[in-house]
Order: structure tokens, then sequence, then C-alpha cells
């Protein structure tokens, strides 16, 4: 009985070591901030706001029916593809972006959600994720080889930081900070902001806007904030600051930024009230039937595309990380052939190719080179 009583208090005290160790490291500056204070006080008066936590507008379960977050894991480590990171460096080319035209409409993708735009003479960067991972423990998600060929040395000064929810693979600490300097304004949903001024940043150069709220920057631009349906949080708990899509309106482009999201009926809506739209991003990848709700299956952007009136749809969250089960290229090959269906031209540059917003560009399948693809 003494013995037992023994082991069972070496138990307890490893276990009580373990999550005192997990407490302290989460206490790093990566995992940012909850909303506190005057933040959170207008957190509560959102109309998105309830129980604790924001919420989306359609019921939306983390899991679809008849999953579970076992069946999830042991697929991760037992079940997940052979061929989830690519065969070979994803290619690439690098646009000086330091030497543009001011007067050129240009889009530049770094892989994954992260983007920059220039567009009647103002720059933007959406979602930057430049250190070479999507978690704060960088070994667990590394970014794929040839995926990081751009740093925030290789920035102009960004008129407007633009960020649609606070997950490790949208905001990064380390490119955040990096970016400090040049950052001149940053635009976010409700509660992000503590993360931003927690590291450092001016509160007055951080705007949160709840969903159905618009930015006026002046001279012809705006920025209409607008729903998704996904989930926010960098620690244990969830739906503390908001998830949100954009709607970036410029003397001459309208472009919808949209951030992550499953599939409902917020595209549609938006499409009715924004579109047409020049160019449409939408998440292409890290998806799965068993978490369906928060992130769209490629042929849903599609569909997605076609309800926002989309002119042009450019598929992104992929070719970067492997945060899912499927193929590192199945999303682009899906997204590609329902494209194809629906008669949507997709817009499918390189990492660091210049997009011209104003012109017609014909695009390389070059996902299908042979060397990234599985021997």
């Amino acid at each position: 009985m003494k013995r037992l009583k023994k082991i069972f208090m070496i138990f307890l005290v490893i276990l009580a070591l373990l999550v005192g160790g997990v407490l302290v490291f989460m206490q790093q500056p990566q995992f940012g901030r909850k909303p506190t204070g005057t933040r959170l006080e207008r957190i509560k008066q959102s109309p998105n706001y309830r129980d604790g936590e924001f919420q989306n507008q359609s019921n939306t379960p983390a899991l679809t029916e008849g999953s579970s977050y076992l069946k999830v894991l042991t697929k991760f480590f037992f079940g997940k593809s052979k061929f989830n990171i690519p065969g070979a460096l994803i290619p690439s080319q690098k646009t000086d972006l330091l030497k543009l035209d001011p007067k050129e409409n240009v889009l530049v993708w770094f892989g994954h959600s992260s983007y920059f735009m220039q567009i009647d003479g103002k720059t933007f960067l959406v979602d930057p994720v430049l250190s070479g991972s999507a978690s704060p423990i960088s070994f667990t998600t590394p970014s794929f080889k040839g995926s990081d060929v751009y740093t925030v040395a290789d920035f102009p000064a960004i008129d407007y930081l633009l960020i649609s929810h606070d997950h490790y693979d949208h905001l990064d600490y380390k490119t955040i900070l990096e970016l400090k300097p040049k950052v001149k304004q940053v635009i976010t949903g409700l509660g992000t902001g503590e993360h931003f001024e927690y590291w450092g940043y001016e509160p007055s150069k951080v705007i949160e806007k709840d969903w159905d709220e618009t930015v006026d920057l002046g001279a012809g631009f705006q920025i209409h904030i607008t729903p998704g349906r996904h989930f926010s949080g960098r620690e244990f708990a969830r739906n503390k600051a908001l998830w949100v899509s954009m709607v970036l309106q410029t003397p001459n482009k309208k472009i919808f930024i949209g951030g992550d999201s499953g599939y409902d009926q917020h595209f549609k809506k938006i499409g009715e009230q924004f579109g047409e739209f020049d160019l449409v991003l939408l998440e292409c990848g890290q998806y799965n039937e068993a978490w369906k709700y928060i992130h769209m299956m490629p042929e849903e952007i599609v569909t997605a595309a076609k309800e926002l009136h989309a002119k042009k749809l450019m598929p992104v969250h992929w070719a970067k990380f492997s945060l899912a089960l499927h193929d590192w290229n199945e999303p682009i090959q899906r997204a590609s052939l329902e494209a194809k269906k629906q008669n949507m031209p997709l817009v499918t540059p390189l990492i660091g190719q210049k997009v011209d917003l104003d012109g017609e560009q014909v695009w390389e399948e070059w996902w299908k080179e042979k060397a990234l693809q599985p021997e």
C-alpha cells in the first residue's frame, strides 16, 4: 500500500512539473495575449460575440458528424499521405519589390496565404509568414524547401498590413516583429490588435473592426470587413479574437481577401453586396472531410468564387506548409479541374512571380513538374 502511495505521489509530481512546464512555456511572447480592458469591453458589445467567444453565422462544429479527435490524431500519425511534402524544391521567381514601377498594379504571392499587392499607388501585405515555420515550435511545421525566397528586407514600406485572423500560419510573430519599422497601418478583426500591442506596435497604428464594418482610407480606398466561417486562437482558449475576410476597394480595383473559411452562405451575400470582383483569393488547401466546416474543399472554392461574381480566382493556402493529410499538390489539382468545369479563370503563379492585375497572363501548371511528383 505504501509503495502504491509512493508511486502515485511520484506520478502527481511528474504531472505537476509537466503542467507547470507547459504553462511557463506558453508565457513566451509568440503566443500573444488575449484581449483585456477596453478592447474586451468593446468585443462584448459585438453582435457576433456570445457566451464568452465569437460565433460563426452558422452552426460550425470543429469536426464533422462521425469524426473524433482520436480518429483525426490517428490519421495524422499513421494515415498521412506519403506525398504531403514535395519531392523537390518548390520552384520560384524573385520579383524585386523595391524597384516596382509605382504605376504598376501587381500581386506577388509568397506561398500559403501570404501575398503583397501594389494597387493604385498603395502597398498591401496580407497574412505574411516568412519565418520558415507555421508554429510556435518551429520544427513542427517547417515550410517546404524552396518556398522561402523572400525576407522582410525585400519589402518596401507597407501602407496597410492586413491580417485575417491570429492562427500561426497567418499571424507570424517573428515576421510581425521584423515588419514593425515598415508598417504604417494594421487592419484586422476585433481582438487581434491585442497581439500587436503586446508585441510593441503603437495602438494608433492598429485598426480593428467587426464584420460588416468599413475602414475608409481616403482617396477612394476602402476596406470592408466581411465574415468567414472559421475560428481563432493561439493557445487553448479559442475564439477570443475575430476571423475575417475583406473586400479591398481601390479607385480602380476590387479584390476579395478570403482568409480561412468553410463554405457557407456568406459568399453569396458578399457577392450580392460587393461583386463583381477583379480577383478573389480563396483558401484551397489544408482541408479534410473531418473538418470541412472550417476549411473549404477545393471544389467549393470555385463555387464560392462564382457566388462572389469573380472575374478571376487565385487559390491560396497551399504550396508552403503541410497542415493536413492530403498530397501537397492535391488542392490545386482538384481546384483546377473544377475551375474548368465551371469556366472560372484561375491565377496560379509561382511563388514570387509577378501577377499583372491589369492584364492577361498564361499560367503554367508548374506543380505537375516531374521532380515534384512521387517516385
